[in-house]
């Protein structure tokens, strides 16, 4: 064979090689997924001592193939409602609000007192039992309804929020 040929050939197989690899991967559903957003009923801390401030925890479930992220959580019971993360650094502990949380593709982020939350002014008084509904708002999977129940920090009822 001509060398010539030979030089023109095996780049030419490496693409057909790629192109059917990936030809391969879109059909089987891999690529170009959007993002499936699953909430999960949520918990909120029942506020103690008089104050309005307390916070809330969900399950987020993302099955799809693309990332998405949580812009805003938002509830008719509720003021002021702010995703924060709990930090530690130098052994003190702290919390900063954020503006978005990352919902990567095929993952299960848990909510809870020492990752992220929701922090919020309760509007009116609040029982443990509780229903209290969310609205929480993603970029690319738009809003999704859920709601949490009142719960007691630290009766054990709030383990859940932060199980898989």
């Amino acid at each position: 064979m001509p060398e010539g040929v030979i030089a023109v050939l095996a780049p030419l197989t490496a693409c057909l090689t790629a192109l059917v690899g990936l030809t391969a991967w879109t059909t089987s559903g891999g690529a170009g997924t959007p993002a499936r957003i699953e909430v999960g009923i949520g918990q909120v801390f029942m506020p103690y001592a008089d104050r309005q401030r307390t916070a809330a925890f969900f399950r987020i479930t993302n099955t799809g193939g693309s990332g998405d992220q949580l812009l805003s959580v938002t509830s008719p019971a509720a003021e002021d409602a702010m995703l924060s993360r709990h930090e530690s650094a130098g052994g003190a502990d702290s919390m900063r609000m954020v503006t978005s949380a990352e919902i990567p593709a095929g993952s299960v982020v848990r909510m809870t007192p020492s990752t992220l939350d929701v922090m919020m002014t309760v509007k009116g008084r609040w029982q443990v039992g509780d229903a209290v509904p969310f609205v929480l708002h993603f970029r690319h999977s738009g809003p999704v309804q859920t709601a949490a129940f009142v719960v007691r920090p630290g009766s054990g009822k709030d383990s859940h929020a932060s199980q898989g």
